[in-house]
């Protein structure tokens, strides 16, 4: 698009080390973190947190499912047109199937996502599980095989706020991510750049609890598309610290933990017993912790700035620059344009699903330090990126 090529965001280097992610452009690995780098390439796996670099621009702007502000989410046709509109990295939620694939979905519950519920073939597999202690009713990945989700079609999640997306229900099927990587390589080739990836592993522990472990099958994908290493254009990530330690021992591809809201606690974390919520880990202490074995967070916004009673807006927290003190890069998550999403401050007029001033609530996340933003619509954080790196 003609406007974003006038003004893109400046590049800088990011790495697992503490001072690379600071206000200077980084211009190469330390001799530790190559050593590191290297060390890693040679085990396949990673045991430190330091190491891999992230060519990445800073502000980096993931498209979150892919384009979810326009298309239904994790399809070809979401991923595509996030990769189109520039976003420098796309997000794929991984679940398996009955026969351990590994499809592209942001939960197992495919009740809202695609037309299971008009398939009467299917309608005796409706079914309440417990995933990760919430009761759910629905359709689950698990219970079909690939080639059953293959006659399935993607649907829009939320109908009630993108109407408009549903123009696309039905137009794409479930794709696998070994069919992502395909059409990854297969762009980078047509591009002449390499299609960067950033990887979710949803709900390890209780997949792993039905004999479908997900790091496994994932790291031999990886290892087969050539994405293991530590300069590999992807990113792996989960709300399990745990998985995130599995992977680390068995590729050497960057790593983030995700971060749910204040006071919750990650699911490994209750089916083990440990007693540590998030506000522990945004503590200087469990942020150490998590350097040992990644190289950033995926926190809340709320964890970045808390907002008030009223949906406004607060002070930013110590979080960024505790963070960043301990070489971890930052990738909060999810702004969207609607203003049902938007914090109270930037909501325009009274319609919920109308956009809002997303420049505004993009212009203060971007103000606190962050390193990236995970975004429903990459159009408008590109160009917010450019606006904030133009100052």
């Amino acid at each position: 698009m003609t406007e974003r090529a006038q003004a893109v965001p400046g590049r800088r280097t990011v790495m697992g080390v503490g001072a690379a992610v600071l206000g200077t452009a980084a211009l190469g690995l330390t001799g530790t973190a190559q050593a590191a780098g290297n060390t890693a390439e040679r085990s396949g796996g990673h045991g430190s947190g330091h190491g891999p670099r992230l060519d990445l621009p800073v502000p980096t702007v993931i498209g979150h499912r892919g384009t979810s502000g326009y298309r239904p989410e994790h399809t070809l046709g979401s991923y595509q047109l996030a990769l189109d509109m520039g976003a420098h990295i796309i997000e794929q939620d991984l679940v398996p199937t009955r026969d351990g694939h590994l499809v592209c979905r942001h939960e197992n519950d495919i009740t809202a996502t695609t037309d299971v519920s008009a398939h009467p073939e299917f309608a005796s597999r409706r079914t309440t599980k417990t995933v990760d202690g919430l009761p759910l009713t629905g359709w689950f990945t698990e219970d079909f095989t690939l080639a059953e989700l293959k006659t399935l079609r993607a649907t829009e999640r939320i109908p009630g706020n993108r109407q408009k997306n549903t123009l696309y229900d039905g137009r794409w099927e479930i794709p696998t991510f070994e069919e992502v990587l395909r059409w990854a390589d297969r762009e980078g080739r047509r591009r002449g750049k390499q299609v960067w990836l950033y990887v979710e592993t949803k709900h390890p522990t209780y997949f792993r609890g039905l004999g479908l472990g997900l790091e496994e099958p994932l790291a031999k994908l990886l290892r087969r598309y050539n994405r293991h290493r530590a300069q590999s254009p992807l990113i792996l990530q989960s709300f399990e610290p745990s998985s995130i330690q599995r992977l680390s021992r068995l590729v050497a591809a960057p790593r983030v933990v995700l971060l749910s809201g204040a006071g919750t606690r990650p699911w490994d974390f209750v089916a083990t017993g440990d007693p540590r919520t998030v506000d522990d880990l945004v503590k200087p202490a469990g942020l150490k912790w998590m350097a040992s074995f990644a190289q950033g967070i995926g926190p809340t916004l709320d964890l970045i700035i808390p907002k008030d009673g009223s949906g406004r807006l607060t002070s930013p927290t110590t979080l960024v620059d505790d963070a960043h003190a301990q070489g971890l890069i930052l990738h909060p998550y999810t702004m969207r344009n609607e203003n049902t999403f938007l914090p109270a401050d930037f909501r325009r007029g009274t319609d919920p699903n109308a956009y809002g001033d997303a420049f505004g609530a993009f212009a203060a996340y971007f103000a606190t330090g962050i390193d990236g933003i995970f975004s429903d619509n990459p159009d408008t954080a590109l160009l917010a990126a450019a606006d904030f790196t133009a100052k």
